[in-house]
């Protein structure tokens, strides 16, 4: 029997709380191997250690150690009070751990099976996300984004598809797509790890998913999964064709899971696409079935072939003009194209006295004026986004030296500019 899913509200599911063996949808000598196998590390434990270990009801443990206590597995070492007790692995238990753990070595919280897993993204599709002007306005509040991006970005994202944001480096791109997670308004759950015959794949990573309180939910439901924000997965330069499948470590028999299944429900960022270390083209095709059907396949070492859903929001980014990257038919699949511009003079203004407020330096518009005027209306350079903060945190470097008092004026302007556009040309 597969657990069910409980859906709460439009944008959620409750993984429900699994009464029986049954209803956590493993095999119970899957359960007992798991079990044994945290027994022998820790050489004894109580029922109920077990029990939040494995984030497992300490009632079904129960009922797992009573089945490896027949099979003379494990022994009662003692007990524990509040109807606990602590075991120990028998001598033959300790065998029988061994040979466990050369099917794996997984121990910890109990894995989920990969079908409730596929389940449970229909319910938590990013298609789900639909956002406001207003949310994308509080969203981006504290970086300077003009009406027409915040118009393309939009519709974007509630296509729940792709996009390519690019333009000069320096813009905010990459800025601009971690700021589109702050617009979702739905959590979601995803499980610490999967389980498919018999094969163990680690998909919670604290480095990608940032995990909330429960809030309204009950308190018993399914604690093998987590709720998190939805996710927000970057790779760069350092992205290869192997990170967009299951790694297998031969060393602990466990899978790593990709970088789409980490962010699915969420977003994936391919950042500086296009200066890759592998050919764009090969990361390209790799993209075309998902991008096209929604679907993604995945192998285990085993040859088997799985498909899982592309559920996410995936975002390029590059400095590089998309058409000299992919052909059209690629292009057809990523709707948007997104055009980051240089700022306005104003724009370029207010980012100024933006960075001026949260590094504690009063704003001089007479200099910031001075700054244009010098820099970029006579030298002819292109205004960043970025410039401003590069240049108030020079300018504060040296006060700091100067042991003076941090201000923005022509002297330090034109010292900032002297060191930091030396080598940079226009």
């Amino acid at each position: 029997m597969v657990q069910q899913m409980r859906p709460s509200h439009a944008q959620d599911f409750v993984p429900q709380y699994p009464n029986t063996i049954q209803e956590t949808g493993l095999k119970e000598g899957f359960l007992e191997e798991l079990i044994l196998k945290d027994i022998f590390l820790v050489n004894y434990a109580l029922g109920r250690e077990i029990a939040s270990r494995s984030q497992l009801p300490f009632k079904l443990v129960e009922e797992i150690l009573e089945s490896l206590k027949k099979q003379l597995l494990i022994e009662v070492r003692s007990a524990g009070g509040l109807a606990d007790y602590e075991y120990v692995v028998t001598e033959k238990g300790r065998e029988r751990a061994r040979l466990c753990f050369d099917n794996n070595s997984y121990v910890g919280v109990c894995p989920v099976p990969w079908s409730t897993y596929i389940d449970s993204i229909k319910y938590q599709t990013i298609r789900k996300e639909k956002v406001s002007p207003r949310d994308l306005e509080v969203a981006f509040s504290d970086i300077m984004i003009n009406r027409r991006t915040l118009n393309s970005v939009g519709p974007a994202i509630n296509s729940g598809r792709g996009m390519f944001l690019f333009g000069e480096a320096g813009n905010g791109k990459t800025s601009i797509a971690e700021r589109i997670v702050r617009s979702f308004k739905g959590h979601i759950f995803i499980p610490h790890a999967l389980e498919i015959d018999g094969q163990i794949i680690r998909v919670y990573d604290s480095h990608s998913h940032i995990q909330v309180a429960s809030g309204h939910y009950p308190k018993d439901y399914d604690h093998r999964w987590v709720r998190i924000q939805r996710p927000c997965v970057v790779v760069g330069g350092e992205l290869t064709i192997d990170m967009l499948e299951l790694q297998y470590d031969y060393g602990t028999r466990l899978y790593e899971a990709p970088l789409q299944l980490k962010s699915n429900c969420g977003l994936l960022l391919i950042d500086d696409f296009g200066r890759q270390r592998i050919d764009h083209k090969s990361l390209l095709n790799r993209w075309i079935v998902p991008l096209e059907k929604r679907v993604d396949y995945l192998t285990l070492h085993t040859g088997k072939k799985l498909e899982v859903p592309f559920e996410q929001l995936i975002v390029f980014s590059t400095n590089l003009n998309p058409t000299d990257l992919v052909d059209e038919a690629f292009l057809r699949r990523i709707p948007y194209k997104i055009n980051i511009t240089n700022p306005t003079e104003d724009e370029f203004k207010w980012i100024f006295l933006q960075y001026c407020q949260k590094a504690g330096i009063p704003y001089n518009e007479e200099a910031v004026n001075y700054l244009i005027e010098t820099q970029y209306r006579s030298g002819r350079r292109m205004m960043r986004c970025c410039h401003p903060r590069d240049i108030v945190d020079q300018v504060m470097n040296l006060c700091a030296f100067l042991q003076t008092e941090s201000r923005l004026s022509r002297e330090y302007l034109d010292h900032a500019c002297a060191v930091y556009f030396a080598a940079m040309g226009k």
